[in-house]
């Protein structure tokens, strides 16, 4: 056992969260875990309340409908990869549908905790609708993706795409580098020194924030035709 436990929960994440991360990475297996399960609800319940936290200050920005923190169990029926357990925490924050499109999501893992949000997988209609506003003018989306905000917190749209062209597409339209895309994802990585920053919750918030001007505009996309006409 590498940590204290005692009953006062911290609401920012602690060396003690990346340690047992750490750990768990190298001993992803049933007879550990069990061993180590109090120390595994500790710095849960720590994370918890911090995603928790940082909900509350999102709510106050932006309409929540749900907030899911994800289980460390993970579902391994059809994956290569065999361990039980995950070796992160994650949570996602969903706007309000109908009218309000994209999440949110915060991942806090060993040297490898980040932000992302966006459109992870689209359905077919609300992929072409996209991909039909932009073949007819990308111009504020340009905008919005070219902006001094976004490229500070984001650097660029990130996620799957098709080779060429979608079917019923040009490939040399001059805007096919966004039409090809199958995910239209932002992200932003975080060192271990970033997250254990007293300010990182802040930080956290400011980032969600600077993803909306692009689900704004993506939703305003998904609840209009290419008329502009609305869809409810």
């Amino acid at each position: 056992m590498f940590v204290t436990l005692n009953s006062k929960i911290n609401t920012m994440i602690t060396q003690h969260t990346f340690s047992f991360l750490k750990e768990l990475s190298e001993n992803n297996n049933r007879d550990w875990f069990e061993v180590n399960k109090p120390v595994f609800e500790k710095q849960q319940a720590a994370t918890k309340a911090f995603f928790n936290e940082v909900g509350e200050a999102l709510s106050k920005l932006d309409s929540i409908e749900k907030t899911k923190i994800f289980r460390i169990y993970k579902d391994v029926r059809f994956s290569k990869d065999k361990t039980p357990y995950k070796t992160n925490f994650g949570v996602s924050y969903s706007r309000t549908k109908p009218m309000l499109r994209g999440g949110y999501y915060l991942h806090i893992e060993n040297n490898n905790s980040f932000i992302g949000g966006g459109f992870w997988d689209p359905n077919k209609e609300d992929l072409e609708r996209i991909r039909k506003e932009i073949e007819l003018d990308a111009s504020e989306l340009r905008e919005i993706i070219n902006s001094t905000e976004f490229k500070k917190y984001f650097g660029e749209l990130v996620g799957d795409e098709v080779k060429t062209a979608p079917k019923g597409f040009d490939k040399n339209h001059p805007d096919i580098d966004l039409i090809r895309k199958k995910q239209f994802l932002v992200m932003r990585k975080f060192t271990n020194k970033d997250v254990l920053s007293p300010n990182f919750k802040d930080e956290v918030v400011a980032t969600f924030q600077a993803m909306r001007p692009y689900f704004d505009y993506m939703s305003s996309v998904l609840t209009t035709n290419l008329n502009g006409e609305s869809l409810y």
